[in-house]
């Protein structure tokens, strides 16, 4: 069975790998893989066309500036998929990139099926995106609970829940007795999480400090920051101006350590919300972006908020403060009762509860297992 995966950037790149795993341990005949990833998909014997950095390119202005290389590599990849004749294309995320390899490649393989493993955010903004998959994608492999539906209501391809990596990682996530104990004792553990993306961390560091500043003495903390490896000297260089002391830690097992000893935390939005909600940790979620992304966000984000529990939930249960409301005072205010207990916190705790139920699957099955179920279907077919 031949089989391509296309990747775009890490986190594809981490899917890709335990796609990999599982679509060896559930295939029927042994695999020929091909295409492009990273590192974690070279760990399980995969060979990329070209580094994944060449094509992990994020943001308006970073892709104006590689758009030669990137159409290369998009080319480089078409051609290569076509050559290979796979039973199945799979694309990884990251739909800049991978949307347009699929779109060429239907055009010259027109009955190649081809599986998109994670929806684009149709439901947040563009949602005329999901209509026009179908030309070129036969099936979605969503990661959120609720997409499925917002591609039958938007016109999309077939799309099908298939889990979320994260539910694999509840018992690095889930505090144990000791842990729950830790969490309630003062001085408690507040979480900083200033962002994996160099801009993001540049914009949050200093409202991020400001904010634990203003708290002062209102509740006993110590605050502790686990690092983006490749971004731990600049942070670090961020954290020294805070005027209050910051633990910085690094690597994914003293991030989730961090995250089940936490009382609260104070996060950019992203995945990371995400995590923390399965850790059952309240937050205050914030976020800023430049003057001409917040330009084109305000025309085209159709969603009451951006923070992913919310979205799973149905409801703002945690706190979001965007661009102009990201300020040190507004941070702190919403900070402090987290902290110190309260309503506030007894109303997150019991929203947060109900994410487990909302993202396991029926059965049982892991994530990467359904996927390369789907996969392997597809594959036959």
């Amino acid at each position: 069975m031949k089989i391509w995966l296309v990747a775009g950037e890490d986190s594809g790149d981490q899917l890709g790998a335990k796609l990999i795993r599982a679509l060896r341990a559930a295939a029927p005949a042994p695999l020929e893989l091909g295409g492009v990833g990273g590192e974690a998909m070279a760990a399980e014997g995969f060979a990329s066309l070209f580094p994944l950095d060449d094509v992990a390119v994020m943001g308006y202005l970073p892709v104006l500036a590689r758009a030669r290389t990137l159409l290369r590599r998009i080319r480089e990849t078409v051609d290569d998929v076509v050559a290979a004749r796979p039973d199945v294309l799979v694309i990884i995320d990251s739909p800049g990139f991978t949307h347009a390899v699929a779109r060429r490649v239907r055009q010259r393989l027109p009955d190649l099926p081809v599986v998109d493993y994670v929806s684009p955010s149709v439901w947040a903004w563009r949602p005329w995106r999901a209509k026009g998959m179908r030309a070129f994608i036969d099936h979605v492999l969503a990661l959120l609970p609720f997409e499925p539906e917002a591609h039958r209501r938007l016109g999309g391809p077939t799309c099908t829940y298939v889990g979320h990596p994260l539910i694999e990682r509840l018992a690095e996530l889930r505090p144990d007795a000791d842990e729950l104990r830790a969490r309630e004792a003062p001085p408690y553990s507040l979480v900083v999480l200033p962002g994996s993306r160099r801009s993001e961390i540049e914009r949050l560091m200093p409202v991020f400090g400001q904010a634990l500043a203003r708290l002062g003495d209102t509740v006993p903390f110590e605050a502790v920051l686990p690092a983006v490896s490749r971004h731990r000297d600049r942070i670090a260089a961020l954290a020294a101006e805070w005027p209050v002391p910051v633990r910085i830690v690094s690597g994914e097992a003293e991030k989730y350590a961090a995250f089940r000893a936490g009382r609260a935390a104070l996060a950019a939005s992203g995945t990371v919300t995400l995590e923390l909600a399965l850790a059952g940790m309240p937050m205050v979620v914030a976020y800023k972006v430049s003057r001409i992304e917040e330009f084109i966000g305000r025309r085209l984000i159709q969603v009451p908020t951006i923070v992913l529990p919310n979205l799973i939930l149905g409801e703002n249960a945690m706190p979001e403060f965007i661009q102009a409301d990201c300020t040190p005072e507004r941070l702190a205010a919403a900070l402090g009762p987290l902290l110190a207990g309260g309503p506030a916190r007894d109303r997150q705790t019991a929203a947060l509860t109900r994410i487990d139920g909302l993202m396991r699957l029926p059965d049982g099955e892991a994530p990467s297992a359904r996927a390369a179920r789907i996969v392997i279907g597809a594959a036959r077919r």
